[in-house]
């Protein structure tokens, strides 16, 4: 993402022409991460104002040297986060589990021949099936690659919790995949 310095300074200056600007440049890949966490269009569009307006206010802090691009994404998955604690009361209580780890590779393979076929909004519909919390440490660490610490101390939750979140997502991914490719045989039995 290649944004000039000078639409930045002038953003800085609350020049709103130049705002707009750089929120048209923005949109498409700021959207893009907050259809990952949000449970629906308008929840992403809300997420994404959200965003954007904490990158303005926060514009005037940025270091120079760090790249725009990596900055603002970074701002926006802080704000996504921010805004999950703020509704945190609101959501259904989770329980926490321990992590135990389960090797079962059973249909790994019939998995990696049906995502072969699958186009990349098949695959978002399967993500957007997971259940909230586990759909965005799944994000987290898949997508935007966050250690398990790091989406601890994000979520405020246990590493051995966020471990499982991904198990989780992990193995519900999986069964979405198989149970479509099981429906893909029959049709074309």
């Amino acid at each position: 993402m290649d944004i000039e310095q000078e639409l930045i300074r002038q953003c800085i200056i609350k020049d709103r022409k130049a705002q707009y600007l750089l929120y048209q440049r923005l949109y498409s890949f700021m959207m893009g991460i907050c259809i990952r966490y949000a449970k629906s269009n308008e929840d992403a569009r809300s997420l994404m104002n959200q965003g954007f307006l904490k990158i303005l206010n926060n514009l005037g802090k940025r270091r120079e040297e760090v790249p725009f691009g990596l900055w603002a994404r970074r701002i926006m998955i802080n704000s996504i986060i921010d805004e999950y604690r703020k509704t945190r009361k609101e959501r259904e209580l989770l329980e926490y589990q321990d992590f135990t780890d389960r090797a079962d590779d059973s249909g790994l393979t019939e998995v990696n021949d049906a995502i072969k076929r699958m186009d990349v909004a098949e695959i978002q519909s399967h993500i957007d099936k997971l259940p909230n919390m586990s759909r965005k440490v799944f994000n987290l660490f898949v997508v935007d690659g966050f250690s398990h610490k790091e989406i601890a101390e994000m979520l405020n939750m246990s590493v051995g919790t966020s471990k499982w979140h991904l198990s989780t997502a992990k193995e519900k991914l999986k069964e979405y995949i198989l149970g479509e490719a099981v429906v893909l045989k029959s049709k074309t039995a």
